[in-house]
C-alpha cells in the first residue's frame, strides 16, 4: 500500500453514536452502512464469539464494495445470564429487558473488525465493560420509555456520558459502551497509518 496516498477509512454503521464518537479522533471517515440480517443470539454460548461474528458479516458486507479503502465495522450487545441482550423489538420488549437488568450488573461486549482492502488483511478484537442498571420504578421505567433512547440500543439503553440517573459504568471502557472502544480502535488504527491530526 503507497504510502504517500493515505487510506480512506469507511465506518460500515448507521450509528449515530458510533459516528460521533468517530468523529472525536479527527479522523476523516465516511459512512456506508452493512445494512444486514443479525443473528438473534439464539445458539451463541459466547459473547466474544457472538459480537465478533456479527461485526465481521458487517465488514464482509461493505468491503465488497470498495477496491481500496479501510472498513471500519462494530457490533455491541448485552450480556446477561448466558444469554445475548441485544437490540428490543419494541417498546414492550424495551420494558422487559430493562426490567430483567434493573439492579443488576452485566457484561457489555463490542466485537470490532478492521478490514482493509485490497489485500483483506484484517484486525479483528472484542471488549467487555461492566454496567450496573438501576431498577426502575414503574414511573421512571414510563418516563424513560417515552423518550425512545431505547430504540436501536442494544440492552435498551443509550449511556450518558455525565450523571445518567439509571446506568452506570462499573468497569472497562466508557466508549465501549456506547458503541466504539476508542482507546483500542486508535491504537489499531495507528497500525493501518491513520492517527488523529495534532
Amino acid at each position: 500500500m503507497p504510502t504517500s496516498s493515505p487510506i480512506r477509512l469507511i465506518l460500515a454503521s448507521g450509528s449515530p453514536a458510533r459516528r460521533e464518537l468517530l468523529e472525536r479522533t479527527g479522523i476523516p471517515f465516511t459512512v456506508h452502512p452493512a445494512h444486514i440480517d443479525e443473528p438473534t443470539g439464539d445458539g451463541f454460548t459466547d459473547p466474544r464469539h457472538y459480537v465478533q461474528s456479527v461485526a465481521w458479516l458487517k465488514a464482509r458486507a461493505v468491503a465488497d464494495r470498495f477496491d481500496q479503502a479501510l472498513i471500519l465495522a462494530a457490533d455491541t450487545v448485552g450480556w446477561l445470564d448466558g444469554r445475548v441482550i441485544g437490540k428490543p423489538a419494541d417498546e414492550a420488549d424495551a420494558r422487559r429487558i430493562l426490567t430483567t437488568l434493573g439492579g443488576r450488573e452485566h457484561e457489555l461486549w463490542t466485537g470490532v473488525v478492521l478490514w482493509r482492502r485490497p489485500d483483506d488483511l484484517q484486525i479483528c478484537w472484542q471488549e467487555m465493560s461492566r454496567v450496573f442498571c438501576k431498577a426502575m420504578s414503574p414511573v421512571e421505567l414510563d418516563t424513560y420509555l417515552r423518550t425512545r433512547q431505547w430504540e436501536g440500543c442494544s440492552g435498551a439503553y443509550a449511556i450518558q456520558e455525565h450523571d445518567d440517573p439509571y446506568v452506570q459504568l462499573r468497569g472497562g471502557s466508557l466508549s465501549n459502551v456506547i458503541g466504539l472502544p476508542l482507546e483500542s480502535l486508535l491504537g489499531n488504527l495507528s497500525t493501518f497509518g491513520l492517527t488523529p491530526p495534532h
